[in-house]
């Protein structure tokens, strides 16, 4: 047998050693490699690589451009644009029900995919008018209505049943009896918006009925302003589509072009006229102020919030006198959400619209069965009864029962058996089930979920033992229409029935605006 020497075993082991290495380091590239080719996945179970797919307007295309380059370039996040007229958007949303924002010309168009059911959140962005467009220096002297009829005129629209200018210039002339002889003075309908202007500037027609903002892509073109047009005003808005699977991402992006600071800059600089838009943050941090009795019924709606829009809501939880404190001595919560009117009315200066959302109704807490045989209010000024009673100082229950005992007549009797006096109902419904009290005033509400070990009586003929819950926004909240959002989730069909499952009554009807 032959036996290398020790020098060439040595060569052998070190080329083996080194061939190994290279082929485990190749291996773990390879692993690297293909792990991230994977698309990320995110905590809604999409992949943080697929696009924002959005159907927009050919009328918006221009300025939609220089949004989406500021928003790829921010946050790396890709967004594919499908552009076209209004009403066919609107039926490829309908029929594909893919992608994740819709943006029509119009609102009519929103009100539409509502009707059908194929949207949810709505986010304004700004507004157009139509106008006529002509040539610059207007060599054919188009200066009103009547001139839009002259045989010498080549009058070219956008197709009433496809694009939006064209359907809100039906709806408005045909209000005035006009249109009739305007469809006939029109040499074609176009698709779109653009193919109108376009027509323009290569000369195949002298007039076309365009929005304001499409000219600002067009120098060549200018507009002539007719008082028969002054109602055709277009709200354009943004809105998430119900089938999107990544509403954060949708929402985000509706977000960032409704910022004054970010796309409604753009916007304006595009000839739009804009909403007042919020400043923009990838992730807004908001905080809401709300009575302890509503968080059983609210909580759940509020963190469902969080998860769709991709924000923070801190809730600050606790007697309203107390809350009402705190936003004197100055803090500023974004909006407030009371257990009682009055309570609202006390910094009416801070929130100027506020919209009654559910009614509670004081009740006499008893324990199971009602040992001590309690039927009224005068039953509380039993000799030896340890009664509890909200803070009328720290909490709308506090105040509402030492109303109800004044219009009773017994305020001073019973107050002789109070033993306790607590900021929130919880902290007496706690006290009731340790059996340190035989009777409390509470909120009905309060009562949820002890069913087994509480019974409630009634309080009979005294009007003031109903509290009246109101929302509002605060006055200078940086993020109103975020808020404005959580308000219409609190509205919804799912968190009334928490509030009904909670002993709340609901106020809130359909037509409701939002504070």
């Amino acid at each position: 047998m032959l036996v290398p020497c020790p020098g060439k075993l040595d060569k052998m082991n070190r080329v083996t050693f080194v061939m190994g290495v290279s082929i485990a380091t190749v291996f773990v590239l390879l692993l690297l490699l293909i792990r991230n080719d994977q698309p990320r996945t995110s905590a809604d179970g999409t992949t943080s690589d697929e696009p924002i797919m959005l159907y927009c307007a050919a009328s918006n295309r221009a300025v939609m451009e220089s949004v989406r380059a500021d928003f790829e370039k921010e946050l790396g996040q890709q967004l594919q644009i499908q552009y076209g007229p209004s009403q066919t958007l609107l039926t490829s949303l309908q029929v594909s029900r893919t992608g994740d924002l819709f943006l029509p010309a119009d609102d009519s168009y929103i009100d539409m995919a509502q009707e059908k059911e194929l949207i949810e959140e709505v986010i304004p962005l700004a507004r157009m008018e139509a106008v006529i467009a002509v040539k610059k220096g207007n060599p054919k002297q188009i200066r009103s209505y009547a001139d839009l009829l002259r045989e010498d005129v080549r009058l070219v629209q956008a197709s009433p049943d496809a694009a939006a200018v064209g359907k809100i210039t039906r709806d408005v002339l045909s209000e005035s009896g006009q249109w009739q002889s305007l469809e006939t003075a029109t040499l074609a309908f176009r698709t779109t918006v653009t193919d109108v202007a376009n027509d323009l500037v290569v000369g195949a027609a002298d007039a076309g009925i365009v929005y304001d903002a499409v000219l600002h892509t067009y120098p060549q073109l200018e507009a002539v302003r007719i008082t028969e047009l002054e109602p055709a005003v277009s709200k354009i808005m943004m809105a998430v589509t119900k089938s999107t699977r990544r509403p954060a991402a949708a929402l985000k992006f509706a977000r960032f072009a409704a910022a004054r600071d970010r796309g409604l800059r753009h916007y304006e600089q595009y000839g739009f006229t804009t909403v007042d838009g919020e400043e923009w943050a990838e992730i807004p941090r908001l905080t809401l102020f709300a009575g302890s009795m509503l968080r059983p019924a609210l909580d759940h709606t509020v963190t469902e919030f969080e998860r769709r829009e991709g924000v923070e809501v801190t809730r600050v939880y606790n007697g309203c006198g107390i809350l009402v404190a705190q936003m004197q001595a100055g803090q500023k919560p974004d909006a407030y959400f009371a257990c009682d009117s009055e309570f609202m009315e006390q910094v009416s200066e801070l929130f100027p619209t506020p919209i009654d959302v559910s009614e509670n109704e004081l009740v006499i807490l008893v324990q199971k069965g009602n040992p001590h045989g309690i039927s009224n209010l005068r039953d509380l000024t039993k000799e030896g009864l340890r009664v509890g009673i909200g803070h009328e100082k720290q909490c709308a229950m506090g105040w509402l029962t030492q109303n109800t005992l004044k219009e009773g007549g017994i305020q001073k009797e019973v107050m002789a058996n109070v033993t306790v006096q607590t900021p929130t109902g919880d902290m007496l419904v706690n006290q009731l089930r340790a059996k340190s009290l035989d009777a409390a005033v509470a909120y009905l509400s309060n009562a949820a979920g002890s069913g087994e070990f509480l019974d409630a009586v009634r309080i009979e003929g005294i009007a003031c033992a109903i509290a009246t819950q109101p929302f509002a926004i605060a006055r200078n909240s940086r993020y109103h229409q975020t808020m404005s959002r959580l308000f219409e989730r609190i509205r919804s069909a799912d968190s009334q029935e928490s509030f009904l499952a909670e002993g709340f009554r609901w106020q809130l009807s359909d037509s409701s605006a939002a504070p």
